[in-house]
């Protein structure tokens, strides 16, 4: 089937559904394969709980005479052909955002302030990658003035190939970091393909909101049209300046436009490091037309979840949960910024940092010294390559280890960062504190 024919049905049921047990009535149900399941298999199921027709890729789950099966080479690709043709029919600014640490908090606080003034499609939690983004993108309506996508990639190529899919008018690399070594191989790696970006938005045409405090962010867009955002800058002070203010546990911070009087905002976002992707939104929006009233008003309002960036008083500690994810560049940050608050009898829950490859075990040693050089007592290393570096701390092999010493521990009064590698479930960590 050709796609402007497919498209055509997207605009008569133009809900779509990957999941069987998830079919809105009238909705296109998409087959698509994982390393365990064969989407066409579900076809059938999802017609009859309701979708009103199934986009398959093998002719064999294709029942014969029933118009409701659309066959397709591939279904992905036709999900991502699709998402691309949609996306390009609606004449609406969108504003792609990636990097290593902040992404979508950062693309959290774009939406927020441009939500104040306009309608806005952005990522749900961190649909990012090859099959988030095309179902993000076909949630667009005429109804909404502005989209705001998150895209992220552990492997070359792949920044490069989700623009494509969104193509961008402007573009945001929130910074680029030692994560996903692994996929990437080294970090220059990591710097070419986030660069990416900006190499889509040289060639179309497009303009990046630049961080100009990173150096390696501005080498990177050489060339570029740049909306600029920063402290001080590398070179010439950014349009968009901003400093972080003495205020606790939450990142207090106030920002001004090329010289003009200063706003002060208090979020309710915890670490210094988040000040970066605070001044991106206050850039975004001012761009976008956003009065500095109403965006001082969507900062202070936010309230961070998903376990980034998090505090919680659970009525026995303060918890700060940064349990999502977790590389040495968003650890080192985080350990800093802990060192820095005040707080009384301060520990630090830190998991293992995941798909680092043959740096791995280099970087963790780099993380335990750290701890050591801040004065970080009070540290439980939770995970076999945390376990293999040479520390003075208490090191357990999974978080049900964790959670049963706490039962066995009473911990009360305590200031306590959880963070590590979504895969050590350190998430689960706060019912026992």
């Amino acid at each position: 089937m050709e796609i402007e024919t497919l498209y055509e049905i997207y605009k008569e049921h133009p809900v779509i559904t990957t999941d069987s047990r998830d079919c809105p009535t009238g909705s296109v149900f998409f087959a698509l394969k994982g390393a365990s399941f064969n989407g066409n298999a579900f076809a059938a199921r999802a017609l009859e709980q309701g979708c009103a027709c199934a986009v398959v890729d093998e002719a064999a789950y294709a029942v014969a005479g029933d118009d409701r099966y659309v066959l397709v080479p591939d279904a992905l690709q036709a999900l991502q052909q699709l998402a691309a043709l949609h996306r390009n029919r609606l004449h609406l600014p969108v504003v792609q955002v990636t990097g290593t640490n902040g992404k979508t908090t950062t693309k959290e606080l774009i939406a927020a302030v441009l939500g104040s003034r306009f309608r806005v499609l952005y990522t749900r939690g961190n649909l990012n990658n090859h099959i988030g983004v095309p179902l993000t993108l076909l949630r667009l309506t005429p109804e909404h003035d502005i989209a705001v996508i998150e895209t992220g990639a552990n492997h070359p190529g792949e920044i490069a190939f989700l623009s494509r899919i969104v193509n961008p008018d402007f573009g945001l690399i929130t910074n680029v970091g030692r994560a996903h070594l692994e996929g990437f191989g080294s970090f220059e790696g990591v710097k070419r393909t986030k660069g990416e970006l900006y190499d889509y938005l040289r060639l179309n045409g497009g303009t990046a909101f630049l961080h100009t405090d990173d150096a390696d962010l501005c080498g990177m867009a050489q060339g570029l049209p740049v909306l600029t955002y920063g402290t001080t800058g590398v070179g010439q002070p950014p349009r968009v300046q901003g400093e972080a203010l003495p205020d606790g546990i939450f990142l207090t911070f106030r920002w001004r436009c090329s010289e003009g009087p200063w706003h002060e905002v208090r979020t309710r976002l915890v670490g210094g490091y988040n000040l970066a992707n605070a001044l991106a939104a206050v850039a975004v929006g001012l761009h976008f037309g956003v009065e500095p009233q109403q965006i001082d008003r969507a900062l202070a309002d936010y309230t961070p979840g998903n376990n980034r960036s998090q505090y919680l008083d659970t009525g026995r500690n303060h918890l700060i949960i940064d349990a999502y994810n977790a590389n040495p560049t968003s650890m080192r940050a985080a350990l800093e910024n802990f060192a820095r608050m005040p707080g009384a009898d301060k520990r630090a829950i830190l998991g293992d940092m995941r798909e680092l490859g043959a740096d791995s075990a280099a970087e963790h040693q780099r993380i335990v010294d750290l701890l050591v050089e801040l004065g970080l007592e009070h540290v439980w290393l939770v995970g076999e390559r945390f376990a293999a570096t040479r520390h003075p701390f208490r090191s357990f092999p999974n978080v049900e280890e964790v959670r049963r010493a706490l039962l066995s521990e009473s911990v009360t009064g305590a200031t306590l960062l959880i963070k590590g590698s979504n895969g050590t479930k350190l998430y689960t960590l706060p019912d026992s504190l």
